[in-house]
């Protein structure tokens, strides 16, 4: 049989978000192509036919025989009269976390094929059969790339049955080869027994994954919040996401337990539509406008269903009218999946997974997005300086020794999304090293102009959850200026790398900040090197002058340092702005005072409201300060106040 003969061949196209690469190095077409010109199927030696593909150490289901899909039908096919949530059915592993995803990704015909590439070209040809080759290839997101997976259809059974994922027809065969092209990748069958739906999700799609706690949110007791989910969850289907969520088990004995209304606890269903109902009958129903908040699910064992209200062959549904029905698609089969009132869902559920597609193009008539992409890791090392593992803020003394990235925010404000997401380890798990780390982030608000790395603590202005989970998510408002996110281990000394992923209306420049303080150069010596720090903090400003008919200003400030300024951005309409703006400056002359001047916005010419001079000497004060004029008259007062707070160093790393 043909085999991979050269690992070394590498494949590199362009895919609808990136580049492709190829899994272990095995090219596809090469393989493929190398079959057919010696007549042979295909058989993979990267992921063989064998108990090392199917278990980490002990065999679970008995004598294992795997079987090519023709020998186990006579017309073998991907797909059977199209693609379907109703083609999954789970088998033997506890994956149901996998096919839930799977169900969710069938009803996406843009996504799935992204997933099952040239699916075309890849399906049984009858009027050629010599050309098929027993070779199938499978693309799933990793780590910020497109990972081409090669595979053979070589599959496991027992007693002539599929042993794992398969579908209801028994000639269709695109679930269990997209199964066991995942399994491939996560090291064998096994490490897809027990996951988390949500990595799946971001492996089907690139996409960003927000998994919700519906009753620690409190949706079940607060209207106007579970309005607000609703019309969240009904954004991310109809723009193409992807929905699971699940009922919690508490445990092992609460794992497959069917409840009274028939929904089971500890699996994932995937949401496969999300929408409003119109109630009532012919023409007065379209005039009344009545609708109910409705969502449809699947169970991915494919029976089970909700028994409850709206339920398939419910009393309720006599409600809407018979137009109305076909057109959400409303069936009496016991398919496993059914209908619910939104408010039923709240009420039943437990946790929900949205799977984002964030749009970036900037054709699309829908919000856009600007993302920025960070690979780093955290790594140990014996000088506080360049170690990069330092822990959570629980560790003081080596929180800020971790990764910093520095972002912009340039709308006055901005709902910034942020995913941080650490390698994948279940490929480690039977080595016994497969746990992911407990992982999270911090965000600071920073000086307008940092460029350099923090050594203490700024103004935390959020943060995620700490969770061994592959990836945490937080969604965030923030309003204009600079930020610093701090990705880090729960623990300290842990390694692993990382992935961070950051979501903003606008560019946002974000980079690593690297750097301690400024750099020696072989021009320090004769243009002078900073001997101190100063961080000037403008907190707010009081009793400015006003200058439009209705007696208020537009002011900002403006921080001037050794030819180096700081701007704040415009406050409407005020004569008390809060401007928490923030400057930080490397200086080379300690004598020479900090200017603070404040003016308003005109449109064509900027008015002054006045200024104050600060001498800035080692050491932290804060003041407020009469503001005086400038030039010959800067001895003169000007209407208000500003508050400052300023430290300043001659240790440059000292802030």
């Amino acid at each position: 049989d043909c085999i991979n003969g050269d690992t070394s061949l590498k494949t590199v196209s362009v895919c609808f978000s990136g580049m492709v690469v190829p899994y272990e190095g095995q090219s596809f077409s090469a393989l493929k192509r190398q079959c057919q010109q010696n007549g042979l199927l295909f058989e993979d030696p990267v992921f063989p036919a064998a108990n090392q593909s199917l278990f980490y150490q002990t065999n679970r289901i008995g004598q294992v025989i795997w079987k090519r899909p023709k020998e186990l039908c006579s017309d073998p096919h991907l797909f059977v009269d199209g693609i379907s949530a109703h083609d999954l059915h789970q088998g033997q592993l506890g994956n149901c976390w996998f096919v839930a995803a799977c169900s969710s990704l069938a009803s996406r015909e843009s996504l799935w094929q992204k997933v099952i590439p040239d699916w075309k070209d890849q399906e049984w040809d009858t009027e050629k059969p010599e050309s098929y080759a027993g070779i199938f290839h499978f693309r799933f997101w990793r780590f910020g790339e497109w990972v081409d997976v090669v595979i053979d259809d070589r599959l496991p059974t027992v007693h002539g049955e599929l042993v794992y994922c398969h579908s209801n027809d028994k000639n269709e065969f695109w679930s269990a080869l997209v199964e066991k092209a995942y399994a491939k990748m996560c090291g064998c069958y096994e490490a897809l027994d027990g996951g988390n739906t949500a990595d799946a999700l971001v492996d089907f799609t690139g996409g960003v994954s927000e998994p919700m706690d519906i009753v620690e949110s409190g949706f079940k007791e607060n209207e106007e919040k579970r309005n607000d989910l609703f019309e969240r969850v009904l954004k991310v289907h109809n723009r193409g996401g992807l929905i699971s969520c699940s009922i919690r088990a508490t445990s092992a004995a609460d794992m497959e337990a069917r409840l009274a209304c028939g929904l089971v606890k500890g699996h994932a269903y995937a949401v496969t539509d999300v929408r409003r109902v119109r109630l009532g009958h012919g023409l007065l129903a379209y005039l009344k406008s009545d609708k109910l908040t409705m969502i449809r699910l699947r169970n991915p064992w494919g029976e089970r269903e909700w028994n409850g209200p709206w339920s398939d062959s419910s009393e309720e549904w006599k409600k809407v009218s018979k137009s109305e029905r076909e057109k959400i698609g409303v069936t009496v089969r016991d398919d496993g999946e059914f209908w619910m009132t939104f408010d039923d869902f709240i009420a039943n559920f437990t946790d929900l997974i949205l799977c984002r597609l964030i749009n970036t193009s900037l054709l699309s008539v829908h919000k856009t997005w600007e993302e920025a992409v960070m690979h780093g890791s955290w790594h140990r090392h014996g000088d506080p300086l360049l170690n990069r593992a330092g822990g959570c803020t629980n560790n003081k003394q080596t929180f800020l020794q971790n990764p910093q990235y520095m972002f912009d925010v340039k709308k006055p404000e901005d709902e910034v999304l942020i995913c941080l997401q650490q390698k994948d380890r279940r490929v480690k798990l039977g080595e016994g090293r497969g746990e992911n780390l407990a992982i999270g982030f911090d965000i600071h608000r920073v000086e307008l102009n940092r460029i350099y790395r923090m050594h203490v603590p700024q103004q935390k202005v959020g943060g995620s959850v700490y969770i061994n989970s592959r990836s945490v998510f937080l969604r965030i408002d923030l309003t204009e200026g600079r930020y610093v996110i701090i990705p880090t281990t729960f623990d300290p000394g842990l390694e692993g790398d990382f992935l961070l992923r950051i979501f903003t209306d606008m560019a946002s420049d974000c980079k690593e900040l690297t750097v301690h303080e400024p750099p020696q150069t072989c021009w320090s010596g004769l243009c002078g090197y900073p001997s101190l720090v100063t961080q000037v903090h403008i907190l707010k400003a009081h009793g400015l002058a006003g200058q439009d008919a209705d007696g208020v200003s537009d002011p900002y400030v403006i921080i001037r340092c050794e030819g180096k300024a700081v701007r704040s951005r415009v406050h409407k309409k005020t004569c008390s702005p809060a401007f928490d703006t923030k400057g930080l400056f490397y200086r080379k002359k300690a004598n020479q005072p900090v200017s603070i001047e404040i003016y308003n916005y005109n449109m064509l010419k900027d008015s002054f409201l006045g200024q104050v001079m600060l001498p800035a000497e080692q050491g932290e004060f804060q003041q407020t300060l009469h503001l005086r004029d400038k030039g010959n008259r800067r001895d003169n007062d000007l209407p208000g106040t500003i508050t400052v707070a300023v430290v300043t160093s001659s240790v440059l790393t000292n802030i």
